[in-house]
Order: structure tokens, then sequence, then C-alpha cells
């Protein structure tokens, strides 16, 4: 069975069977290097692409499938893209696409990350250019992104719906009314269905000639990734006034001299991505006295995600933090606790998994774990939240979807069976075989069941190479070390 977890994607077995608790010995002490941060190197590549001149991505987040699509995709804009190993050299296009009089479309399938910045990108063509149709598969095309549209014509931009009113495929023109012209230009913004509707903005806004304003009129959706996307425009030189939770939200100052210095090309480290290390931080945290280092992961880390280790540490986990990286230690048992993942939503499908297994204690006898502001998982890559009541409920008791926040939030409140003990063949389930909406964090986070429960068998497991390739060869290490 290990042996079939290092095969590659293409020649596994569907559904994959994964060893159980029964093939551990004893606790595991490993150091994992998950690939380049998907949220970093999208941003990189599309500022990449946009530069004067080459620039270098090292570490970068390059054979997953949504790497793939955005590299594509800034390629189909007149960027040339040379990869070796784990790094991108890039040739920028100075500020403006090539995009020829006809138009140009991309199929960016289900990558949203890639969709919600391409929107905004496709803002910057030269004068008399066509439009960028930006399309995707099936479940990209019912997933909203309407609000982004209005902040854009806003801007200035021409979008015009080719399907379904407020959903992919859409076709964006830009020129001279979105980038030129005097004085300042402000869009203002609620609580948005995805925090990468703001960053997609940010991310071309100092493109543009005339200064840019993002202000909130309440806080908004995903604040973390909004000050991910701020601190990388920041420490490749562009000023940045205001924060995500400020009044006077953000301002960008654009470049009065465009198309000139706009950006030169760059050089910049990619950090691992820390929702890929938030599987091996809980595998140590399930497993009393394992631990699992993923290095040039601390406590600078620009991802939200970085921070899932405070969740495991309030079940009872240790955590060792450094300048080299972040470790975390498997204590003796789990513990049940109500926690706001609105900062790390990509986070969530894996505390709700280490939650199933959490013990009773004698403040909560029921070991119920709450897991709050997950309301953007209802339009990712499947609607999270059914998929997780669904999934989950073979292995806790009790999965309810909760709203909250006066309707305007969701959250999961997760209750164990047996008060947290963990589950085996001999209760009457023979396995469990888990479906995973071809969304590749279902698939790594469900994965974990296999340490506590035998038998568990993941369906499509090819599906982690939208972002984590390697993620079946790293994991067997658990077992295999």
């Amino acid at each position: 069975m290990i042996e079939t977890l290092l095969l590659p994607l293409d020649a596994m077995p569907d559904p994959l069977p994964l060893p159980g608790p029964s093939g551990l010995r004893g606790a595991f002490d490993l150091t994992i290097s998950p690939p380049g941060s998907k949220s970093l190197t999208n941003r990189a590549l599309l500022l990449a692409g946009l530069a004067r001149g080459e620039s270098e991505l090292r570490g970068a987040l390059i054979d997953a499938d949504d790497a793939v699509v955005m590299r594509r995709a800034i390629e189909a804009l007149g960027a040339r893209v040379r990869v070796a190993g784990a790094e991108a050299r890039v040739s920028g296009v100075g500020g403006r696409w090539k995009i020829p009089p006809l138009g140009v479309t991309l199929d960016l399938r289900n990558a949203g990350t890639a969709t919600r910045f391409l929107a905004a990108a496709a803002m910057l063509g030269p004068p008399g250019a066509g439009p960028v149709t930006i399309d995707g598969n099936a479940r990209m095309r019912a997933r909203p992104i309407g609000e982004l549209a209005q902040f854009l014509t806003a801007l200035g931009a021409t979008v015009e719906w080719a399907g379904a009113r407020g959903y992919p495929p859409l076709k964006v023109r830009g020129g001279e009314g979105a980038v030129a012209g005097a004085g300042e230009r402000e869009v203002n913004v609620g609580r948005t269905a995805s925090g990468q509707f703001i960053s997609a903005l940010l991310l071309v806004s100092p493109f543009a000639a005339r200064p840019f304003r993002v202000r909130f009129s309440e806080p908004p959706t995903s604040p973390s990734y909004i000050v991910m996307t701020m601190e990388l425009l920041r420490r490749l030189g562009f000023r940045l006034s205001g924060g995500a939770l400020d009044r006077e939200g953000v301002l960008v100052q654009g470049d009065p001299a465009w198309p000139g210095e706009v950006l030169p090309g760059f050089a910049l480290d990619i950090e691992p991505d820390a929702s890929g290390a938030t599987y091996f931080w809980a595998a140590a945290a399930m497993r009393p006295g394992a631990r699992c280092m993923i290095p040039k992961l601390g406590p600078d880390s620009l991802q939200g995600d970085a921070r899932f280790v405070d969740v495991l540490e309030r079940m009872g986990a240790r955590v060792e933090r450094s300048p080299r990286g972040t470790a975390v230690i498997g204590g003796a048992s789990l513990r049940a606790i109500e926690a706001d993942l609105s900062d790390m939503p990509d986070a969530a499908m894996t505390a709700a998994v280490v939650s199933c297994f959490a013990s009773p204690t004698a403040e909560n006898p029921s070991a119920t774990t709450v897991l709050g502001g997950l309301r953007t998982l209802r339009v990712k890559e499947t609607d999270r939240l059914g998929a997780l009541r669904k999934e989950l409920g073979a292995l806790a008791a009790r999965v309810e979807i909760m709203e909250t926040d006066g309707g305007r939030d969701e959250a999961l409140r997760i209750t164990p069976r047996s008060r947290g003990a963990a589950l085996g063949v001999g209760e009457g389930n023979a396995g469990l075989e888990f479906e995973t909406y071809d969304d590749h964090r279902m698939a790594m986070s469900l994965a974990l069941a296999s340490l506590k429960q035998e038998g568990v068998r993941i369906k499509d497991p090819a599906c982690v190479a939208k972002t984590y390739p390697g993620y079946w060869a790293d994991l067997v290490r658990v077992w295999s070390r």
C-alpha cells in the first residue's frame, strides 16, 4: 500500500487506499518542504508579467495546475516564461499586455485566483486592443465574479457578459479610460464574496497613472490575503498607505510618467505554501509525541495560513517557532475549541478533520468544536461547507452548518462520535471512502483521517495536482520514515 502512494498521479488507483494507524511505528519526526505558496506565486507571476525586463521567482509553485494556468495566461498576454526546476524567469511587457485587435481568450479552468487577478489585469491593454475573454470550466462558470466586474466598470473598464450575468465567461476591455487621467480614483467596497476581488484591484492599481484608493464600508472578506498582497507590493517598492482594516482604506500611488518606469524586473523568493503545510502540522498534532518541521515558514510569513499553528496550539499541540521554520509536536490529546478562521479559510478543512478526534474535557464534555468565519467556503472549488458536512458525517456524530453574524457568515459545529474516540473497523464500518469533489483541499484534508481510522480511501487522488502534486509522496513518509 505504501508503494501505491509513490506512483505517478495518473497511475494511482481510484479510490486510493491509505495506510491506517496500525501501520504507524510510534511517533514520527519529519521535516517536510511543501511546494511554493500558490497565493504568492500567482501574485508574483502576474506582477512579473507586467514588469519591465526579466524577473526571477525562486522556490515558486511551478508544476501544479493552478500555476500552469497562470503561466500560460500571462504568456498569451505577451509575457515570456522560462522554467527550470522551482525557478521561473519571466520577461514582462512593461505595463501593458500585448493584446491583438481581435482580443484573446483565456481558459483558466477552475483556477479561482488566476481568474480574479486576470479579470482585473485585463484592463491593462494597449489602445485599440480587443477584449480579454475570461473563461473556465463548468465549476468556474458557477463561481460569482459580478462584484469584481462592478469595480472594474467603476474604474473605466468595459465588461460584457458572454454567458450568465455575474459569472464567467466575461469580456474585459480597458485602454486609456481605465489607466489614464488626473485625480484620485476611488472604489468603495463592502463585504465581498471573495477577498481576491480586492487583491486583484490592488495588484493592477500601480500600473495606472492615477492614484487609486480602495475604501471599505465594512471589514473586508479574508483580510489576511489583502494584507499579503499589500506587503508583497511594498517589498517590490510600490507606495501604499492605509490598510485593510483602516477607515480610509488603501491608497496606491500610480506612476504619473505612465508607461515609464512602472516596475523593473525583480528577484523574489517564494515562501513554502502554508496551506499545504497545515496538513503535516495537523498530522503531528494528531499523533502524541510526533513532530513535523516546515522550514522557511516562520513567524514573519506573509501567509495567513501560517498562523494555523496557533489553532493547533490551542487544541493541545506544542509549537516551536523560529526564523528558520515552524514545528508542531503532538500533545497527549486534542481539545475542542472555538475559533474564527476568517483569516485562514483554506485551513478550515484541516481544522475540521482534526476536530473530529477531539477528546472531552470537564469544560466541554461533548468535545464540540465551533469553526467560524467560513462563508467564503461556499464559492471555492466546491461548496466546501456542504462537502464537509457530508463527508465528515462518516467521522463525526454531528456536523452542523450554523448561520452567524445575523446570517452574514457561517460556521461549522462538529461533535465527535463516542466522545472523541477514534473510529475503527470493528465499529461496523469496514472503511471510509471519501468523495473529493474535484477539490484538492478536500482530498488532502480528508486523508488525515487515515491517522486515526483504518480503511480510508480517497476518490480522485490526482486532484491534488492543482497545488501539491507531490502530496501523497510526502504523506507516506508518516508511515515509512
